[in-house]
């Protein structure tokens, strides 16, 4: 496939002249998108109506593998009408120990829930960005056919 870049900027403003005294709140910018207002953990008194590192990196492992799974449904035929996550990152002081995705997919065909849930796992091997951390990225699906 290539080499593939990614560009983004990041700025900020703001004076460091203490600790307590900076604001963490900055912006996070790719061109011709919408810039996302960013911050750290409030727990590092980040403000929590932002996004933080730590949130965006579970939500860029639960989107990727979103996109696999709906690309592989679309491929075998299986009609998904609806897909939620409720991922959850848990870290220590250093690092990411795991990330959990729970999702929930709607799909219409009843004869095909086994391989709705399945794919699941060819999904999670295709995700680049779970093939890029050094923690395990664990599963937890639930398959729903639609009334």
């Amino acid at each position: 496939m290539g080499e593939h870049r990614y560009e983004v900027e990041v700025t900020w403003s703001g004076a460091t002249t203490g600790y307590r005294d900076y604001t963490r709140d900055h912006e996070l910018h790719a061109d011709g998108r919408p810039p996302i207002a960013a911050t750290s953990d409030p727990k590092f008194r980040g403000d929590k109506t932002r996004w933080n590192p730590e949130q965006l990196l579970v939500a860029s492992l639960s989107d990727c593998h979103m996109l696999w799974y709906l690309h592989l449904c679309a491929e075998a035929g299986i009609v998904v009408t609806n897909y939620h996550d409720t991922a959850e990152g848990i870290m220590d002081d250093v690092r990411f120990q795991q990330v959990t995705l729970r999702p929930r997919v709607t799909i219409r065909q009843p004869e095909m829930t086994e391989r709705a849930a399945a794919l699941h796992t060819e999904a999670h091997k295709k995700c680049f960005i779970a093939n890029s951390v050094n923690f395990p990225v664990a599963h937890e699906p639930t398959i729903i056919v639609a009334d």
